[in-house]
């Protein structure tokens, strides 16, 4: 059964209590989609720490395009299954600010 689920990328959560921190967007989803979704927040997390640790201590083989790319997939993976699972509104606004191309 699908739940209503407060959802911020900034703070890297998925949560059930709308008033428990600030989020950005909306989703219906499944306990286990909500699940998913935070893996995902998680893997984009690991990537945008793994690309500020490669610009501190650059590898001279791990060219910043590389960088970018990693973080840049995994953060449109997750924009794309929050549009998969957004509210009308949710899905509206991101089309609106051509964070997906809907």
């Amino acid at each position: 059964m699908k739940k209503t689920f407060y959802v911020s990328v900034q703070g890297r959560s998925v949560l059930e209590d709308q008033g428990a921190a600030a989020y950005e967007w909306v989703i219906q989803a499944t306990p286990e989609e909500a699940e998913e979704l935070r893996r995902k927040l998680s893997a984009s997390a690991e990537a945008d720490e793994d690309g500020f640790m490669d610009f501190v201590f650059p590898w001279p083989d791990t060219p910043e395009d590389e960088i970018y790319a990693q973080y840049s997939e995994r953060i449109n993976r997750v924009y794309q299954e929050i549009y998969r699972l957004g509210t009308t509104d949710t899905r509206s606004q991101m089309a609106n600010s051509k964070l997906i191309h809907a």
